[in-house]
């Protein structure tokens, strides 16, 4: 292209001039600028078009810009002469061929109409950008311009646009390019194809709107159906450019990869998942068929209505007629003559099954129609419509604001089913079908919807899978791709180091954890009071542990303690019926049966340790338990005491029984219960024992015990027990060589060395034991000390008194303490 001279300018408009005409060189289009001068300054500026003007039929004319060539031709520029008219060269995309005629037959289709725009005729100019840039942007120019040859405009150039609206660009570069050019002008785009998400950006393209839904709605789509079908070891082919790549990134993760072969997954036959952009492309589908037997074309499934990466379709086609048009082109294959039947070809123009994209065409035609009608049509009160063609619905000034272009966003209605509005973006509703390529037993290739995705719905209800799909190798089973096997519940999913982030390996919850989903990146904490199952897929409570009268250690250590009663309240049966007998008299009744009477309370006390812990068995267990032991005490050493009293008062001049009588020996049993009562009163009123869950001891139980409150309460009561012990056995060992007929000083010894025995090694039992073992020690130690002062305080009596009653005489004690003193 060749500017014309231009006179001298004003030097404050010489930049903004100079600009024009870089903007008019990068475009290469046929817009001039010339500006006349005075003495007095700028006049006005003069526009030029270039070339001859095509004046379009129609009221409102909405432009169509498709892709019907290939390539563009291109020439050397020498700078030196008009530049060539670009041109388009090529084979011919019949596809693209197509939506034209689609445009046509919509246009036609509402010139028809009783209902929209009734009497307004719409005209078209359909344009060839034949898939490049600078085409697409010579072409904007030329929508945008007026068809005056020339005209004045004062002080800007600019004028009212051919086109009212225009329908296209199929890819989004050219698209991008035509709006930075017709978006001034505030002339409405609507595209059919066009699916680059960065469209959506209305600072940059406020009058872009399409039909078809964003790449960043099918991206959502392809990944949700991976999802669906559960695989995660995928290869991805995109187009190496900004478009492709921030498509593949909308649609997958970026990771990290090492060297080549650890991302490739290893399936030998493979499923395509592909944007519609080529998996419904007829002639994807044919060069398959032409290349021979191909999983590609008998495998692959997508989503269409949008794309992801922009797809060129291959060049080699299979020849459309049985025959050449001349016969130089291709010597070997027949001359046309004319009889071919036409009907019987196969090409995508010729094939009306698959008008999905061609509906998009269709659909935006109609949104422009529909936006006019708005601003010339208004119905009256008999349900007519009146419209007037007359009035001027584009911007004359850049600065105006396309009326077309505001109600283009408030279009909704319907059309053959389909509903067509645009959100704030200028997006459509994204839905979109799942088509599958199968092959028939005829071995042709069929696009078969199978399902569908609409992005509107919530996340759970968007993918509605409708028929079976046909997979790789035509099985009907949904193949598997991942690097590794899903992680079961109670597994977690651990990165292989260097690898992608789907290749793993499962390992099992750590203890206290579980994952009740599958392919868990982690592992959850179970409550407190929960542990896993052993599947470690869900937490259960933990089991509840104490000493139960239910299980074989509690029924065995009651039975011992139901029995060693039973066995004290039989002997004092036995001594009550004997009580007259010398044994029972010489062994201080009273003392032997308060001392039979605090065993058996010894005794029962050991079954408040047995049962579920609560507030007042806590409490009840450990001071009946003292109290009841120091009145036993109490008794043996009262008992130990009479020996030695009752030795020495049978010495010459001695008197000293009247000092411990009946009366003191009562007193002292007494006082020495009385002291341990207060030491269990004080502990209950200022830290008393309280039920307690033991967490600690195991994990995965929970131990129920008391815990004592009072740790100084506790063992100021075991100390004072002890204190009472270690006494009554030094007097019973001082009186151990006394006469054995006076009474049971060597019994009243050994039992208490077993007392002490038993009782000194209970604090390490007892403190080294876990759970309910603890309290089976203390109600061991409880009966253990019980049996050993009733089986030699009081067994040997009864069985001299039952079995061997020639020895329960006075005669019989008093011989045997003569022969006692004498030896």
């Amino acid at each position: 292209m060749r500017l014309s001279p231009a006179p001298a300018l004003d030097p404050s408009l010489a930049g903004s001039l100079v600009l024009l005409h870089l903007a008019v060189v990068a475009g290469g289009l046929a817009l001039l600028a010339s500006a006349s001068s005075s003495a007095s300054g700028l006049e006005s500026v003069r526009c030029r078009l270039q070339g001859t003007p095509r004046p379009p039929d129609g009221d409102f004319v909405i432009g169509g810009v498709f892709s019907m060539h290939y390539y563009m031709h291109t020439v050397d520029h020498s700078y030196t002469s008009l530049p060539e008219p670009l041109q388009c060269t090529g084979s011919m995309d019949s596809r693209e061929l197509r939506f034209s005629r689609a445009m046509v037959f919509a246009v036609e289709e509402i010139n028809n109409s009783s209902y929209l725009l009734p009497g307004v005729t719409l005209g078209y100019q359909v344009h060839d950008s034949c898939n490049s840039v600078p085409m697409a942007v010579k072409v904007a120019f030329q929508l945008a311009n007026g068809l005056d040859p020339m005209f004045d405009t004062g002080e800007q150039c600019s004028g009212s646009a051919t086109v009212t609206a225009i329908v296209g660009e199929s890819a989004s570069s050219p698209t991008i390019s035509m709006l930075r050019i017709i978006s001034p002008f505030g002339i409405p785009q609507v595209s059919h194809y066009s699916t680059c998400a960065c469209l959506s950006d209305k600072k940059q393209y406020p009058t872009f709107f399409r039909t078809i839904p964003s790449d960043q709605f099918q991206a959502a789509a392809l990944a949700h159906l991976i999802r669906h079908f559960g695989w995660t070891w995928i290869g991805a082919v995109r187009s190496d450019s900004d478009y492709g790549n921030n498509g593949m990134a909308a649609s997958f993760r970026q990771h990290k990869r090492k060297a080549s072969g650890d991302g490739t997954p290893a399936l030998s036959a493979r499923q395509w998942i592909g944007s519609e952009s080529w998996v419904t492309d007829p002639d994807l589908l044919r060069f398959g068929l032409c290349a021979g037997p191909s999983d590609l074309a008998s495998n692959a499934l997508s989503s269409p209505a949008s794309g992801t990466s922009s797809w060129t379709s291959p060049h080699r086609r299979c020849p459309t007629l049985p025959c050449s048009l001349s016969s130089g082109r291709e010597p070997l294959a027949k001359v046309c003559d004319g009889s071919e039947d036409i009907q019987q070809l196969q090409t995508p123009y010729t094939d009306t099954s698959q008008l999905r994209v061609t509906n998009m065409v269709y659909k935006a035609v109609y949104a422009i129609a529909h936006a006019i009608h708005s601003i010339v049509c208004e119905e009256r009160e008999n349900s007519t419509v009146n419209c007037d063609k007359n009035l001027n619905v584009k911007p004359t000034q850049v600065s105006d604001k396309s009326i077309v272009l505001e109600r283009l966003r408030r279009v909704n209605f319907s059309r053959n089913g389909y509903q067509v509005s645009f959100d704030a973006n200028g997006d459509p509703v994204a839905t979109y079908e799942l088509v599958n390529w199968q092959r028939r037993k005829s071995g042709k290739i069929e696009f078969v919807t199978v399902g569908r995705y609409d992005a509107s719905l919530p996340p759970d209800q968007r993918l509605d899978i409708e028929r079976e799909i046909t997979w790789v190798k035509n099985s009907t089973q949904v193949p598997v791709s991942v690097c590794s096997e899903s992680c079961p519940p109670g597994t977690r999913k651990a990165i292989q180091k260097g690898k992608p982030v789907c290749c793993y390996d499962c390992i099992q919850c750590a203890e206290g954890e579980i994952s009740n989903n599958t392919d868990s990146s982690d592992c959850l904490i179970c409550p407190e009071e929960y542990w896993p199952n052993a599947e470690r897929d869900r937490c259960i409570l933990k089991s509840v542990e104490f000493l139960s009268f239910h299980e074989v250690l509690g029924i065995i250590l009651t039975a011992c303690s139901v029995g060693g009663a039973c066995l004290a309240i039989a002997t004092a049966t036995v001594f009550y019926r004997h009580r007259t007998s010398a044994i029972v008299r010489a062994n201080n009744s009273e003392l032997s049966f308060l001392l039979l009477f605090s065993l058996a309370l010894c005794f029962l006390c050991s079954l408040t340790f047995i049962g579920r812990p609560s507030e007042w068995s806590c409490m009840l267990r450990h001071t009946a338990f003292g109290i009841t032991f120091v009145l036993c005490i109490s008794c043996v050493l009262g008992k130990t005491i009479v020996v030695l009293m009752a030795f020495r008062a049978t010495l010459p001049a001695s008197n000293v029984m009247k000092w411990f009588g009946p009366p003191q020996q009562r007193l002292t049993v007494v006082s020495f219960t009385f002291v341990q009562a207060l030491i269990c009163t004080l502990w209950l009123v200022l830290s008393p024992p309280f039920p307690i869950k033991n967490l600690t001891t195991y994990k995965e139980k929970i131990i129920l015990e008391c815990d004592v409150g009072s740790a100084i309460g506790f063992w100021a009561v075991l100390g004072y027990i002890g204190l009472l012990s270690l006494l009554c056995f030094v007097l019973a060992f001082l009186a151990r060589k006394l006469p054995d007929n006076f009474n049971e000083a060597k019994f009243i010894t050994f039992s208490m060395l077993i007392f002490c025995a038993v009782w000194i090694t209970f604090i390490p039992a007892y403190v080294s034991s876990p759970g309910k073992l603890t309290v089976a020690v203390e109600i061991f130690a409880i009966i253990t000390s019980s049996f050993g002062l009733f089986f030699l305080l009081f067994v040997p009596k009864c069985f001299t008194i039952l079995f061997r009653p020639e020895k329960n005489t006075k005669k019989h004690l008093r011989d045997k303490t003569s022969n006692d003193i004498r030896y």
